[in-house]
């Protein structure tokens, strides 16, 4: 089949297909721990039965928030890293307000049996059941982490920082486990419900140590990639160029992204997310690179011979995704990198709108200018402030996006860049009448 030639429609579209299976084992597990937990027996008092129940999903949520983080490839590829952070998020809040109720119900249950205050019940609950103890340090520490998840306190705080912080999620559910082998009721009424749970726990466990750690430290053992070229492109830009073994194996599309580690003696320890910036050719890799901070500026100078260890590749910014025989690529500053790579895969007829605040700022523009007259697309640059770009501003707003692409409502929609940029382009789109499943969109936090 011709290299550019439109791709054949799946029955089901990628994006769709994950959902759904997502959907449906969510939706079979919630049934199942329900059934188990009315065959296990209710309390006398209703709410200690209503906080048993709440802890039963709160467990639940915590074995599918495993799932969400382990980087599956399968998921990945066909909801990326954007929406997988997103229903992890959500889960997240949905599992603290799940444990409150747990814990508030459970407590105030026991508290009405005894004829005790709450606090009294909850100390003499610590002090005299096995496990308590246990779920109330991972109560505690699931607190943490999701104050620490909050916008507000994000954005205030340095990635190692929390990235480090939520390394205390998975101590919480050990101690969570720990306390349902031992006060459990489905772990201690049936052998059934104590196999599903055994099966849910280890499954989750056995996927985040296949994604985050065995199949990086695999595919790195075997490419062993390293530098081999770094080219500056502009005064605060530069292409770092690497190759290795077998990369032809590398299951890696253009528009996707990996976590690069440069094993340099003061870098070794950072990971920096950065999308391939042209299309894997089976001998070498490119990732471009804006000086906008300490890490990304230091790419300038690292030594040829690196050695570089890469976890992914990530992401669902790809032509499998593509629906319609035409696209249009969109791009903001450094977004421009994955959108690059996508020219040389896409299907059909491209046309790319580049947005930058200066035409200086506009790297990789000779690239662009030939790959899509070798296949008779088009590029425009868009040049003018930042406002611009706002939601009704000239040059992204719907009157001009139609104006540059009658069609569009007809192509499927790529688009990267800054997040207000992406977030316009894609009202704009809603506007113009494009189906959603036909708009894909990274975010440029996670793509360049």
């Amino acid at each position: 089949m011709p290299r550019h030639s439109a791709p054949p429609r799946p029955a089901v579209a990628p994006r769709v297909a994950a959902k759904i299976w997502l959907s449906v084992f969510l939706a079979a597990n919630v049934l199942l721990v329900t059934v188990f937990f009315f065959v296990g027996g209710l309390s006398d008092r209703p709410l200690i039965s209503i906080g048993r129940l709440a802890g039963l999903y709160a467990a639940q949520a915590m074995a599918f928030q495993l799932l969400l983080v382990a980087r599956l490839p399968w998921l990945d590829r066909r909801l990326g890293m954007d929406r997988l952070t997103s229903l992890h998020r959500w889960t997240g809040f949905s599992l603290l307000w799940l444990l409150v109720a747990h814990v508030v119900f459970v407590v105030f249950g026991y508290a009405g049996l005894e004829g005790t205050n709450a606090a009294s019940e909850l100390v003499s609950l610590a002090t005299t059941l096995e496990g308590i103890l246990r779920a109330i340090v991972a109560f505690v520490l699931i607190l943490v982490v999701g104050a620490m998840s909050v916008r507000f306190a994000r954005r205030r705080m340095a990635y190692e920082t929390w990235h480090f912080v939520h390394l205390y999620t998975y101590a919480a559910v050990v101690l969570a486990f720990t306390h349902q082998i031992a006060v459990g009721q489905s772990f201690t009424s049936s052998p059934v419900a104590r196999g599903y749970w055994w099966t849910l726990w280890i499954g989750a466990g056995v996927a985040v140590l296949a994604g985050r750690f065995v199949l990086p430290l695999w595919r790195n053992a075997r490419h062993r990639l390293r530098v081999v070229a770094v080219v500056p492109e502009s005064a605060n830009t530069v292409s770092v160029y690497l190759t290795g073994r077998d990369l032809d194996q590398l299951p890696a599309r253009a528009g996707q992204f990996f976590l690069w580690r440069f094993l340099t003696r003061d870098r070794w320890w950072q990971a920096n997310p950065f999308s391939l910036s042209a299309a894997p050719d089976g001998r070498t890799l490119r990732l471009t690179a804006k000086a906008v901070g300490e890490s990304s500026a230091k790419l300038r100078s690292l030594p040829v011979g690196t050695r570089v260890f890469a976890e992914g590749p990530y992401g669902a910014f790809t032509a499998i995704h593509q629906q319609q025989p035409n696209a249009l690529l969109i791009a903001g500053g450094v977004g421009i990198t994955p959108i690059r790579a996508l020219l040389e895969d896409v299907a059909g007829h491209v046309v790319v709108l580049y947005r930058t605040h200066r035409r200086e700022d506009a790297v990789l523009l000779p690239e662009l200018l030939n790959l899509a007259k070798a296949r008779g697309g088009v590029v425009h640059l868009l040049v003018g402030p930042k406002e611009q770009s706002g939601p009704y501003g000239p040059q992204l707003g719907p009157e001009s996006l139609y104006a540059l692409v009658p069609d569009i409502a007809e192509r499927d929609v790529f688009v990267c860049g800054p997040a207000g940029m992406t977030s316009a382009v894609l009202r704009s789109v809603r506007q113009l009448g494009v189906p959603a499943a036909q708009v894909h969109a990274e975010r440029f936090s996670l793509a360049a």
